[in-house]
């Protein structure tokens, strides 16, 4: 069983090493595409071979089968459909639960809410930043790479930030330019945005509880975890509908008060604006934004959930 969790990662070698590992003799081994061009892809030889293929999500399993997400593999991807399933990743709620998070400095569930908002307080305590009872916290825990879809920030939050009473936090580091545009954010709008460049696991616990709203704009996301944490923390999601986003994050609906975030389709600063215009729109309806949060955190992901697809695939194939 060969496991895919993310196709714009491959690693892919120049020709030499097969001699160095002594596979000379077996290069016709290699899928000969990559021989012509001078390359070799172990990973391409897995899916080859491999009696199955598992992927971290349903809908990214059928992404890496189109060219936009397929990386070059997609042809092969296709061949082997048959073999292929995707299966969502689990959460470690051991680790991430508001009720027992040992980084938080109040504790709360859904049948007892109230330590969110003392959470929030705190948080923005912490950092030197004025408490806003109305007005809603924007979080972001993110790998600061193209992948992430930060290039959407650029148009939308300077407009959200100026217009709205909105507080946005970022913890994150990666490329330069995503960090000068955080940096220059911070910069720019004193006392509402909030950047620590870097990673923390304490802060990226704290954010995940104390922020109002999370936001995962990934231009493709093969399962994603913290949206995940962020339901489970009662932390709407803004999500784009891609890979395991889509399967993990129900649009919601404010007419039936079902669903558990905000999703956007197409990777345009028009659609993380129209979900940003949503989620503030709805923040404002308490009742409403209560109904959505106890949503999410009646969500489960864990792992005793989501390792039943693969027991059931390994019987499968021990099976024959």
């Amino acid at each position: 069983v060969l496991t895919l969790h993310n196709l714009g990662y491959q690693g892919v070698f120049s020709s030499q090493v097969l001699d160095e590992l002594g596979l000379a003799g077996h290069a016709e081994m290699l899928y000969n595409e990559d021989l012509t061009a001078g390359r070799v892809s172990f990973l391409k030889t897995g899916l080859l071979y491999a009696d199955a293929l598992t992927t971290v999500s349903r809908t990214y399993a059928r992404e890496i089968q189109t060219p936009e997400h397929g990386f070059g593999l997609d042809p092969l991807l296709r061949a082997r459909a048959d073999h292929l399933v995707g299966i969502v990743n689990g959460v470690d709620y051991g680790e991430w639960s508001p009720e027992a998070d040992p980084y938080i400095p109040y504790k709360y569930s859904a049948e007892r809410l109230e330590g969110k908002e003392s959470t929030k307080r705190a948080l923005l305590e912490k950092i030197g930043m004025p408490f806003p009872r109305q007005a809603p916290v924007l979080g972001l825990v993110s790998r600061l790479t193209s992948q992430k879809g930060l290039d959407l920030l650029f148009d939308t939050l300077p407009e959200f930030l100026y217009h709205r009473d909105l507080r946005f936090l970022a913890l994150g580091s990666g490329e330069e330019r995503y960090e000068s545009f955080l940096s220059w954010l911070q910069v720019t709008f004193p006392g509402k945005v909030w950047y620590f460049r870097g990673y923390s696991e304490e802060l990226a616990h704290w954010i995940e509880a104390g922020a109002d709203i999370f936001l995962m704009p990934s231009r493709y996301e093969p399962c994603g975890l913290n949206q995940m944490y962020s339901l489970r923390y009662g932390t709407p999601p803004i999500v784009r509908r891609t890979g395991g986003l889509a399967d993990t994050v129900e649009p919601w609906n404010p007419v039936t008060r079902t669903g558990t975030g905000f999703s956007f389709d197409h990777f345009t600063p028009e659609g993380l604006r129209w979900a940003l215009d949503f989620a503030l729109t709805a923040y404002r309806d308490v009742p409403a934004w209560k109904q959505l949060m106890l949503n999410g955190m009646a969500k489960d992901f864990s792992w005793a959930r989501q390792v039943k697809p693969y027991e059931e695939l390994y019987r499968r194939l021990l099976a024959g």
